[in-house]
C-alpha cells in the first residue's frame, strides 16, 4: 500500500491546485466533539496540507506526516510553521496528541495495525477524527469522462469500504470498526454537504 501511496508526489503541485480543501464547519465539528481543549494534533497522510491548514489556522500545533516527501515539500512551502515528518502511520512511534487526524487516507494504512497505532498516538481523553467522503459529479457526461480518464490508473475506484459496509449504511467506515473497539468511545458521524 505504501508504494501506491507514494505515487501522488509526482503530481504534488497539481494535487495541491485541484484537490478540494475542507470547510471550516469540519474543524468546528471536530473541535466541538473534543472532550478537552486541543493544543496538539498529528495528521496521518497529510499530503499537501488540505486539512492541516484548517486546524493550524485555529492555533493548533500540527505535526503533519506523509510517506511521500514530495507531498510534504509542497505542504512545507505553504505552511512553514507546521512540523512535518516523512512517515506512514506504521512508522510512527507512540506519542500522545490531543487530536489525531486522518483526511481521506485510512484506506492506505495496514488494517492489522491501524487501530493499535491510532490508539497509541492519542493522549488521555484525546480525539480521533477521520474525514473525507465521496465526490459526486452532478453532470452525467462529465462523470463518465472522469471515470474513463481514471480507469487505467484506478481500477478499484468504486470498491466498497474496507470492512464491507454497504454504501448508504447509517454509519460509514471507519465508524463501523471504531464502535466495535472499546478504546474508542462516543463514535459519531457528521455529514457536511457542500457544492
Amino acid at each position: 500500500m505504501t508504494e501506491r501511496a507514494l505515487c501522488f508526489g509526482a503530481a504534488a503541485t497539481a494535487y495541491e491546485r485541484y484537490r478540494l480543501g475542507y470547510p471550516d464547519e469540519l474543524a468546528d465539528a471536530v473541535l466541538g466533539h473534543a472532550a478537552r481543549p486541543v493544543r496538539t494534533a498529528l495528521e496521518i497522510g497529510a499530503g499537501t496540507g488540505k486539512a492541516t491548514r484548517l486546524f493550524a489556522s485555529r492555533g493548533i500545533e500540527v505535526t503533519a506526516t506523509d510517506p511521500d516527501p514530495a507531498m510534504l515539500a509542497v505542504l512545507s512551502g505553504l505552511l512553514p510553521e507546521v512540523r512535518t515528518r516523512v512517515a506512514a502511520l506504521e512508522d510512527l512511534d507512540p506519542e500522545p496528541y490531543d487530536l489525531v487526524l486522518a483526511a481521506a487516507c485510512l484506506h492506505w494504512t495496514d488494517a492489522s495495525q491501524r487501530w493499535d497505532r491510532v490508539a497509541g498516538l492519542l493522549g488521555e481523553g484525546g480525539t480521533f477524527a477521520s474525514f473525507g467522503g465521496p465526490v459526486v459529479i452532478a453532470d452525467p457526461d462529465l462523470d463518465r469522462a472522469v471515470e474513463r480518464a481514471r480507469a487505467p490508473w484506478v481500477a478499484d475506484d468504486h470498491v466498497e469500504s474496507p470492512d464491507g459496509t454497504a454504501p448508504g449504511a447509517p454509519l460509514a467506515w471507519p465508524g463501523t470498526e471504531l464502535v466495535r473497539d472499546p478504546r474508542f468511545a462516543d463514535v459519531r458521524q457528521v455529514v457536511i454537504e457542500r457544492r
